[in-house]
């Protein structure tokens, strides 16, 4: 039996504990309330008071590839090299030697300049503005861009006021490889050219954020941080080939320079599927650093110059004239001169002098006989020329759509009476590169054309593959007339003086060559000043891929004979890259050019 003497000592312990728990529980309520309940309002709160903080976390930009995945635009991380001016001073340090030395704040500015490249006076400057501007300021930026290599050496200066944030920026390993395409970005980030801006959708990222709050000191106060990741960009897969891009870069930077011409392109097209397999031209961009070229050179005159293609168009007046019943390779046969005045007052001249011929169509293509196209496109009427034209794409934009590319322009009918006959030799309309070399995929492929692609898909982050939609392939011309073109465009090849500087050992080939005037904005023409064109495709008897290369204003050879060893040194590399097995048929049937 406890006496009152020992029950009340008791008694005050339990009391005294109870208060101690309700005091703990009340502590324990109010921080669960705190850091759980009522956490994101208080945070926020805190936010606006100042002591809050945020970092931008940054998404990677999305990749370009080529059709086989090799890279031609990535990124590297760079960084940024920040300054706490409050911490900034001299610093007392030990030597190699264990002696206490003083390193001086003008010592540390000229440490740092020595490896972001700036002067100490800079280093010093940036820091004495920043202190000026606020004296209370814990920020100033030293410098940008800096490489993993020197953020590694200023990391190990030690020096305790210096921090860097990361960031991704855009690379192209291979310079100006596919640069005319591809194009580039600012020093922000921001797409400025070419695909990085046309598919901009697929290669952005969405960056991301870091909040956080932060004592006074600076330190993030445990518990407060809160981030929304970032959204890596897609990769966006090409079709063009980079070797073979490169290689026809070389040569028709070379090409160029031979011919003593303003600048050249030279471009390569799968008959099959009417994907862009190099797409190539001199003047060019190296994206890494699009300000060392001047600003006609940065995008893609492939798109977007537009001229009048001449004799390279000639195979459509064929094709129409046979498609329409009014013609055969053969017949009928129609006389012309080198010179002629048509019923008109029309005045029409071939490239060279020569007598009345009886022309059959094919001699009036391998001769290029302006006079004998303009009499066999007389055999249809004006309209339906138009209408032929425009079903091969004239006056249209490709299914590309590349930036800046040019439509081309085709006349409405009824034409004039000088036009009535230019236009069946290649005047008085427009065109771009990919749309010469769409009109040889046409014929190549049996008159059936392919939309033109240079996309081949966008893989999204997280494993879509989402492929760009075409129109349908369409049929311009029948089978029969597509191949009795092609016959005619082979005897073209077997029959023009050239063909040997042409001729890749082992496969048939269909070509044709133009020599355009070129306008001299008052009406007329530049005299003895052309845009010179070889077109053509290969195999002939199986046809894999179209050449086209043109040569702006060639001053060494100005006829588009100049055009010939490029274009044989491209189709040769083309046939190789994709291992084309030579032709299997012989031929072609040799047909004559006058009856």
């Amino acid at each position: 039996m406890s006496t009152r003497a020992t029950r009340s000592p008791r008694r005050r312990t339990v009391i005294a504990l109870a208060v101690v728990l309700a005091v703990l529980a009340a502590f324990v309520v109010r921080l669960v309330d705190i850091q759980v309940v009522n956490a994101d309002s208080l945070r926020d709160d805190s936010l606006g008071v100042g002591i809050g903080a945020s970092h931008t976390v940054f998404g990677a930009r999305g990749t370009i590839t080529d059709s086989t995945g090799a890279l031609l635009a990535g990124n590297v991380m760079q960084y940024d090299a920040q300054v706490d001016p409050q911490h900034v001073g001299d610093i007392e340090t030990e030597s190699a030697t264990g002696e206490e030395i003083v390193v001086t704040w003008a010592e540390q500015a000229a440490r740092i300049a020595a490896i972001t490249g700036q002067t100490p006076e800079e280093i010093q400057k940036i820091v004495a503005d920043a202190l000026k501007a606020d004296p209370d300021t814990q920020w100033a930026r030293l410098t940008t861009g800096l490489s993993t290599d020197q953020f590694q050496a200023l990391a190990d200066l030690g020096y305790p006021y210096l921090y860097m944030t990361e960031h991704p920026a855009r690379t192209y390993p291979d310079g100006a490889v596919a640069g005319n395409l591809i194009g580039f970005v600012g020093a922000d980030g921001d797409a400025l050219a070419g695909l990085e801006g046309a598919e901009d959708g697929c290669l952005a990222a969405t960056d991301g954020e870091r909040v956080f709050e932060r004592g006074k000191d600076g330190v993030v106060i445990p518990g407060t941080m809160r981030e929304t990741p970032a959204v890596d960009g897609g990769t966006l897969e090409l079709t063009i080939n980079r070797d073979l891009q490169w290689y026809m870069q070389q040569m028709i930077a070379e090409e160029v320079q031979n011919q003593e011409a303003n600048y050249g392109t030279v471009f390569v097209l799968e008959v099959g599927t009417g994907k862009v397999r190099a797409a190539a031209e001199y003047p060019t961009v190296d994206p890494n650093d699009p300000s060392a070229s001047p600003g006609e050179d940065r995008g893609s005159r492939i798109f977007s110059y537009t001229f009048e293609p001449g004799s390279t168009f000639k195979p459509v007046t064929a094709a129409t004239i046979i498609e329409e019943g009014a013609a055969t390779p053969l017949r009928p046969i129609i006389p012309a001169s080198g010179r002629e005045t048509f019923p008109n007052g029309v005045t029409i001249n071939d490239i060279f002098s020569h007598p009345s011929y009886d022309y059959t169509l094919t001699g009036a293509l391998v001769d290029s006989s302006n006079v004998a196209l303009s009499k066999f496109g007389e055999l249809v009427p004006d309209a339906v020329r138009h209408d032929y034209l425009e079903a091969f794409g004239v006056g249209q934009g490709t299914a590309i759509g590349f930036p800046g590319e040019e439509a081309g322009l085709l006349h409405p009918v009824p034409w004039d009476d000088a036009s009535h006959y230019t236009t069946t030799f290649g005047q008085y309309y427009t065109v771009t590169v990919p749309q010469v070399a769409s009109v040889y995929q046409t014929i190549a492929n049996g008159g059936v054309q392919m939309p033109l692609s240079l996309v081949e898909s966008c893989t999204t982050p997280s494993g879509e593959v989402i492929e760009p939609e075409l129109p349908a392939a369409k049929r311009v011309i029948s089978e029969s007339t597509a191949d009795q073109v092609t016959l005619m465009l082979e005897n073209v090849y077997q029959q023009v003086t050239n063909h040997s500087v042409l001729e890749v050992p082992g496969y048939r080939m269909a070509t044709k060559s133009g020599t355009a005037q070129k306008p001299d904005g008052q009406g007329g023409y530049k005299q003895g000043i052309f845009y010179t064109t070889l077109a053509g495709f290969a195999p002939a008897d199986d046809p894999q891929y179209v050449v086209i290369l043109t040569l702006d204003e060639p001053k060494k050879n100005r006829a588009s004979a100049a055009n010939a060893p490029g274009f044989q040194k491209a189709m040769t590399q083309v046939l190789k890259t994709f291992r084309v097995l030579p032709s299997q048929n012989p031929g072609p049937e040799i047909l004559p050019k006058y009856e």
